[in-house]
């Protein structure tokens, strides 16, 4: 019998403090779980592996011709990802809705995560010329990754009570980059001593996009048993008699979506963190592409340089929570987009061929990427109406996930036009402005109250 059946449905509500603490657990290693995909695939091997892969198959211009049309090989990765995050969109938010009105946040979550890690573990086949198979498996992989973190967020309001909420979601991204930071040593291992193993280059690179996806099923076995199925701390809605599941989740999903317009502060919230995390996780998954093609690094340093990112960004995470817990989540996370600009424009300006720099700029990313986003997570969750949190939470990652194919269609325009990554990267600047600009504005206690959950000490 699992572990789970002992549990009660609302862990915020336990009045058992272990078993609150075995709930946050099992909510962790979800992190450290997906977070093998985010860093090995997506962060580090993919971008450059794909490109080549592209190249391999371009004509004489340099060309590839998905579905008929023309792309640059060295565009084709960053148009993907942005293919993948817009129809993610409707996944995330119908998976939220079906899951509030089942109750069954657990199972689709984890549907999703053994999906996502099935594409990714297919990423061993990726080889030759086929960059049509990467393409599709990279789409696969990212949609559902997005809908089961999505899922995974949903779980956050009945985890910690109000005050503790920085520091619990801080906790988790520090789950998070350990996992797939440790995952990354060993690939690094494998990666350099390829040689000695027999390997090729190529063959070293896609085992590791295959580990990520054997990682990634096999620590959400630990969720899956421990984790209750609903999320929320409010029932799940019950179906009508003789209503068909999808069409009521349809309209279900209609009617939040309508209802979020009594809530103009929190999409306030949602315009302004649409704005700069497009820009972080454009920086995030195009970084190694940046790094490889226009800064002259190797695959070792990619994979350092990413590591590096892993490592301080664990200590960042843990960091800006106790910040945040002195001076409050929206100053901190204003404090923290400050400094994703300036990261920004010294790589702008970084020389090519010098590893220690590029490692220095690892290091600044990964001490602001942690905190402003478990931040960011833990600030929406007191802006959600009870009973409504996965639903929220798939629109919260429409602008985490779904809208960030913004950010890598205006980094695949730029180089598309200039031919220069440098332009590319510093085309994200005007994201991490913007939404600081809109952050400013919010008023975080009145959004609160608004919805009617009550309000933390700070702010």
């Amino acid at each position: 019998m699992s572990t789970a059946t002992h549990l009660p449905d609302h862990p915020a509500t336990a009045t058992d403090p272990r078993a609150l603490r075995r709930m946050q657990f099992s909510w962790y290693v979800n992190d450290w779980a997906n977070a093998a995909f985010s860093a090995t695939v997506l962060t580090v091997f993919l971008g450059p592996y794909l490109t080549s892969v592209a190249k391999n198959a371009a004509d004489a211009a340099g060309d590839v011709h998905p579905l008929g049309l023309s792309v640059r090989a060295g565009s084709f990765f960053p148009y993907t990802v942005s293919f993948s995050v817009l129809i993610s969109v409707g996944a995330m938010l119908l998976a939220g809705t079906v899951a509030d009105r089942t109750g069954r946040h657990k199972e689709l979550m984890c549907g999703f995560a053994y999906v996502g890690a099935a594409a990714t573990m297919g990423m061993f086949f990726l080889d030759g010329d086929r960059y049509l198979l990467g393409g599709a498996l990279l789409v696969v992989a990212n949609i559902a990754y997005a809908a089961s973190v999505a899922l995974s967020y949903a779980y956050l309001p009945s985890l910690a009570g109000p005050d503790e909420r920085d520091a619990v979601s801080s906790k988790g991204w520090a789950y998070g980059y350990a996992g797939g930071g440790l995952l990354l040593v060993a690939n690094l291992a494998l990666f350099e001593g390829h040689d000695a193993l027999g390997l090729s280059s190529g063959t070293a690179v896609r085992i590791c996009l295959a580990s990520a996806g054997l990682w990634w099923a096999l620590f959400t076995v630990v969720p899956m048993l421990r984790l209750p199925s609903r999320a929320g701390a409010a029932p799940a809605p019950t179906a009508p008699a003789g209503d068909r599941p999808a069409a009521g989740s349809l309209r279900e999903l209609a009617r939040t979506l309508r209802g979020m317009r009594r809530y103009p502060l929190t999409l306030l919230y949602l315009g302004a963190f649409l704005c700069y995390n497009d820009g972080i996780q454009t920086v995030v998954s195009q970084a190694s592409l940046y790094g490889s093609e226009e800064l002259g690094m190797d695959q070792t340093s990619l994979v350092v340089a990413v590591l590096l990112v892993q490592i301080v960004a664990i200590g960042g995470a843990l960091l800006l929570g106790r910040i945040a817990h002195r001076y409050g989540a929206k100053r901190t996370v204003l404090g923290s987009l400050v400094g994703w600009v300036v990261t920004l424009a010294l790589g702008y300006f970084m020389p090519a061929h010098q590893p220690a720099w590029f490692y220095a700029l690892a290091c600044m990313i990964g001490l602001v990427l942690g905190g402003s986003q478990a931040l960011s997570r833990s600030l929406f969750s007191h802006l959600i109406p009870a009973g409504r949190e996965a639903e929220y939470f798939s629109v919260y990652k429409v602008s985490d996930r779904g809208t960030s194919w913004m950010g890598p269609l205006v980094f695949g325009l730029a180089y598309q036009i200039t031919g220069s990554y440098r332009s590319a990267i510093i085309s994200l600047l005007v994201f991490f402005v913007i939404g600081f600009a809109v952050l400013a504005k919010v008023p975080v206690r009145r959004a609160i109250e608004a919805v009617g959950n009550p309000v933390p000490e700070r702010l």
